[in-house]
């Protein structure tokens, strides 16, 4: 039994090891315990916006805020309102301008063919990592999934995150909807090695108001290095303009990955080679990603979010 039990042990290792690699500043999950918060319940304006919403009604998931009408084309009402109770509207994660927030995906300009591809393999269970979804997937229809692939390839990319490259971050938490934000109590910590993404402005993010995005801060040197395996590094990885395109913004049906979110881009790498993130795309990227460690990618997504979108 004994011996049994040690050949046990050792099968579990590899998945033990990969488990404590994960980086959990890339896959933020709210803090069980939060600080306090004050939230107003009163309508909040915007300058230049006629509309008027309280953080209950920015909230809704079936209702999105639509501050900026003429920022982007007509709403359809997948993007604005779902399909309750299980398929949620997309523009409540990944914003009308489609460049979402820390937590989600930035799918401004995404092919059609690409986005309706991913949808399947959250759909088939092949993609994973994302409860909500997989929820979705499970309960949208064909033409709901190709009315936003429609609307969203059809948007114009724009910055959405600036790069800093630092030593020391503000002290974060994770608040509601997994979401890091600054600590209230203030302070500073070494960032070692991680991306920390904060809100360039929390109130706008909070209330899904989509003037303004993301800073996120890495650690110094990760540009340079970043540049470095983007070009491909023998034994490491391959150009990854090859098919990302020679200003990596994408190819006929291959996603742009300039000026995406940082922290993003780190979760889809590590999910693609720890097999989370599979179905035909992401069988293309085994090879690509299989001998980078996590500073390897935590690099690699800084630069490629530094770049223009």
């Amino acid at each position: 039994m004994k011996l049994l039990a040690g050949a046990f042990a050792l099968a579990l290792l590899p998945a033990l090891a990969l488990a404590q690699e994960k980086p959990s500043w890339a896959f933020p999950v709210t803090d069980k315990e939060q600080p306090e918060v004050k939230t107003s319940t009163a309508p909040r304006s915007a300058p230049g916006s006629t509309k008027q919403y309280t953080r209950a009604q920015a909230d809704d998931l079936f209702n999105i805020p639509d501050w900026f009408p003429e920022m982007y084309p007509k709403l359809p009402k997948v993007i604005a309102n779902g399909n309750a109770p299980n398929v949620r509207a997309c523009g409540s994660c990944h914003l009308p301008i489609g460049t979402g927030h820390d937590e989600s995906a930035y799918v401004a300009g995404l092919p059609v063919a690409y986005f309706t591809r991913q949808m399947a393999d959250f759909k088939s269970g092949a993609r994973k990592g994302s409860g909500s979804m997989l929820t979705i997937a499970q309960n949208i229809t064909d033409a709901e999934i190709r009315e936003a692939a429609d609307y969203f390839a059809s948007l114009k990319p724009t910055k959405w995150v600036r790069v800093v490259e630092t030593d020391t971050v503000p002290k974060t938490y994770v608040g509601g909807g997994n979401k890091r934000l600054v600590h209230p109590a203030g302070g500073t910590e070494p960032i070692g090695n991680r991306i920390i993404t904060v809100p360039e402005d929390e109130e706008i993010v909070l209330y899904r108001d989509p003037r303004k995005g993301f800073v996120s801060f890495v650690p110094k040197g990760s540009l340079a290095k970043g540049a470095e395996l983007v070009a491909g590094v023998a034994g490491k990885t391959v150009n990854c303009t090859i098919c990302h395109g020679p200003d990596l913004k994408g190819i006929a049906d291959i996603p742009p990955i300039a000026g995406r979110t940082a922290t993003y881009t780190v979760r889809q790498l590590f999910m693609m080679k720890s097999g989370e993130r599979a179905g035909p795309s992401s069988a293309l990227m085994k090879q690509v990603v299989a001998n980078l460690s996590v500073d390897d990618m935590m690099n690699i997504a800084a630069y490629t979010a530094s770049l223009d979108p």
